[in-house]
C-alpha cells in the first residue's frame, strides 16, 4: 500500500508540475506544490531501496559462514 501511495504521489506531482508550467500565466504555487508531491514521492521509494555498502556486507557474511 505504501508503494502505491509513493507511485501516485510521483505521477500526480508530475502532471501537476508540466500542467503548471504549461500555460503563459504560470501558477507558481501550483509548480511548487507538484513539484513537492514528486519529490515526496521518490524519497518514499528510495528510501526502501537498501545501499550498495549494505548488500555487499551481507554477501560477505554470508560467504564466511
Amino acid at each position: 500500500m505504501s508503494r502505491l501511495i509513493s507511485y501516485i504521489l510521483i505521477v500526480t506531482g508530475a502532471f501537476v508540475a508540466i500542467y503548471a508550467q504549461a500555460g503563459e500565466d504560470q501558477n507558481q504555487f501550483l509548480l511548487i506544490g507538484g513539484i513537492v508531491a514528486l519529490m515526496l514521492g521518490v524519497y518514499r521509494i528510495s528510501r526502501n531501496i537498501p545501499s550498495k555498502r549494505n548488500l555487499e556486507e551481507e554477501n560477505k557474511e554470508n560467504l564466511d559462514v
